[in-house]
């Protein structure tokens, strides 16, 4: 590349400004322009919505065939009684704010807000709750970036929040090739292919008339992994992005999957959402409860690159401008005095070490355990938890640690260890002071044993993906999934009763492989015009029983929805099952192709009185027949005989 061509790169690409007028405000009737010299982006007054955005000639990389109010916006769902919440009825609001105002203006940035207050005369039209939505230009940025503040005062109504996000929707004519990670980008179908398509068991899977199924569910990711995503140009010389730099806003800790980009197009970055939880795990404020939290900042990025358009190039830019957001945080121009600065913030560090003697008899460094802070709650209520800010980190081979940038507050401290089941939960309560650097030494995680393993199925690390997916139905297929990630496919709950036609599934320990033979979800068959359960077989041989002894089955599951597990050993038949799970689970992630959702731990004593030396066989029966995607995706099963010095 040419000293000149290198130039004109990093002004298109890292925002490298040519304009020495800094950032500027133009203020008009019924918007306002923040302009630095390499974008401009047009919000609607009082409103707040972002209705333009101009970039390297192009007028507006938005969709100008939608209203003003549907191209850039914050937008949220929610409901406000019981009476809504067992219709299944709720409000959908894009937040419309009433109030503009400018809070920085200078060369170096411009800050504006748009609020909404709530007050009881909205009868439930609106939350009840007080949001701030924040602009922010700085000079010489390729780029802007947007947070908000949802605020509640004490002795307000209750509701119930079930998502929030910002939403974007590019220029259809020319956005069509879409990435959010490394292996998952395409040319994404168009609106119109859907609207001509044919709606498959849910409104948002599509039979597209090219033959391919589109589904916004294929393209989701785990918080952990969601670094960048969006949009590139047909001519490749133009994208479009979303960059977080920080999780720490978002719901649910690292394996929380959030929707991404998808065909629209689209691009989301969602801070809440019940998606992969359940509905009864929506932000639920009772009557009085007061309430605050900063959702963001987030990155709108855009680049380009001169002459003939290079999508990697592109791609790679904006990981490399991920990185760089991730080192300026905590950011230090947001003005508003709810965003914690560096000075404001502490950080933990320390050492979680494994003990589990039928492993090693000396203690086992925690390798890439997932440790985090999040607010105080039992073991693995981190999962559901969403009302305040998480704070993770992964621990390197040794199982140290280091959890930086905390916000001051009082926290415990949880982690999961890949490899290991169950959860981690440090016994004392966590407090973090504006500068505070705690060191918190060695933690133990003494992982659940009653005895040595007899036999197991599976990895323990809260997934299904390990198991045998099925090739989808040729008539139901997504071709970037024809190589990787297999179950996100469209139709696999069908294919199990393809599959087993005759007989439920039955796994042979000495025989078979769980990537071969353990089907990754136990999901209903239909049967006419209905739905039946299924009963899943384990057939094992023992060489001897202790009669007295207890043993013990380990049930990890990694997803569950409106199912029920009963556990039956050597009698089917048996009345009274050994073990019964009751409801679990609604997280429909057999049906969003999700893998995995609220992991769960179930712990089954085998009382030795009912096994036999040879052939044994356990039972595992979920009942419930509700549709095509209730069921149950197991993570790991581990049988443990009695400990030996019992």
């Amino acid at each position: 590349m040419s000293s000149f061509l290198l130039l004109l790169f990093l002004v298109h690409c890292l925002g490298l400004s040519v304009s020495a007028a800094g950032v500027q405000l133009h203020e008009q009737n019924n918007h306002v322009v923040m302009d630095n010299g390499i974008l401009q982006v047009s919000i609607s007054t009082p409103q707040g919505f972002v209705i333009g955005i101009q970039y390297e000639g192009i007028k507006n990389l938005l969709n100008v065939q939608n209203e003003e109010d549907n191209r850039g916006y914050w937008d949220h769902n929610f409901w406000t009684g019981q009476d809504n919440y067992n219709s299944g009825s709720g409000v959908y609001d894009r937040i419309e704010a009433t109030n503009y105002k400018v809070i920085v203006r200078t060369k170096e940035q411009v800050e504006l807000s748009f609020t909404r207050m709530w007050h009881p005369s909205t009868n439930g039209t609106i939350a009840p709750v007080n949001i701030d939505k924040r602009f922010l230009m700085l000079r010489g940025s390729s780029g802007f970036y947007s947070y908000a503040i949802y605020k509640r005062l004490k002795g307000w109504p209750g509701f119930q929040l079930f998502n929030n996000r910002m939403v974007f929707k590019p220029n259809p004519d020319k956005f069509h090739y879409m990435i959010i990670s490394g292996n998952r980008q395409r040319e994404m179908p168009l609106q119109q292919d859907r609207e001509r398509g044919q709606k498959l068991a849910y409104e948002e899977a599509v039979l597209l008339p090219n033959g391919e199924v589109d589904d916004k569910y294929q393209y989701s990711m785990d918080a952990k992994d969601i670094r960048v995503h969006g949009w590139i140009s047909t001519d490749s010389t133009v994208g479009f992005w979303q960059i977080l730099p920080s999780s720490e806003s978002r719901s649910f800790g690292p394996l929380k999957q959030f929707l991404t980009s998808h065909t629209g197009p689209i691009s989301i970055n969602t801070f809440h959402s019940t998606h992969y939880v359940g509905e009864n795990f929506g932000m639920n404020f009772k009557d009085g409860e007061a309430w605050k939290k900063i959702f963001g900042p987030l990155f709108v990025y855009v680049n380009s690159v001169p002459g003939k358009g290079d999508r990697q190039m592109l791609w790679r830019n904006a990981n490399r401008q991920f990185m760089n957001e991730v080192k300026s945080w905590p950011y230090k121009f947001p003005a508003s005095k709810d965003f914690a600065r560096s000075n404001k913030r502490g950080s933990i560090s320390g050492r979680l070490i494994v003990k589990d003697r039928y492993v090693s008899r000396a203690g086992i460094a925690a390798k890439g355990a997932y440790v985090g802070l999040a607010k105080p709650g039992k073991a693995g209520s981190w999962q559901t938890e969403c009302k305040g800010y998480q704070f993770w980190t992964v621990a390197n081979e040794g199982g140290n640690f280091s959890i930086k940038n905390v916000l001051i507050g009082n926290y415990n401290l949880y982690a999961w260890i890949p490899g290991f089941i169950g959860d981690f939960k440090y016994h004392a309560a966590i407090r973090i002071t504006a500068g505070s650097a705690k060191q918190i030494g060695n933690l133990v995680y003494k992982a659940p044993r009653n005895g040595p393993t007899l036999w197991e199925i599976g990895i323990p690390d809260r997934s299904a993906a390990e198991f045998y997916i099925p090739n989808p139905n040729p008539t139901y297929i997504n071709k970037l999934y024809v190589k990787h990630d297999r179950f996100r496919q469209y139709g696999l709950w069908e294919r199990y009763a393809e599959l087993h036609r005759k007989r439920d599934l039955v796994y042979e320990v000495w025989a078979n492989n769980y990537r071969k033979d353990w089907y990754f979800a136990q999901n209903t068959r239909k049967k006419g015009n209905k739905y039946e359960g299924s009963t899943w077989q384990i057939q094992f041989k023992l060489e001897g029983v202790v009669k007295k002894a207890k043993y013990k089955l380990r049930v990890a599951v990694a997803a569950a929805h409106g199912a029920e597990l009963q556990v039956r050993v050597t009698s089917r038949s048996a009345r009274r099952p050994l073990f019964l799970s009751g409801s679990v689970g609604r997280e429909n992630a057999i049906a969003r192709h999700g893998i995995h959702g609220v992991y769960k731990l179930f712990n089954v004593d085998v009382p030795g009185k009912v096994l036999r030396k040879g052939n044994n066989t356990i039972y595992l029966s979920q009942p419930r027949k509700l549709d095509a995607f209730t069921g149950i995706m197991y993570d790991y099963l581990r049988f443990e005989g009695p400990d030996p010095n019992s």
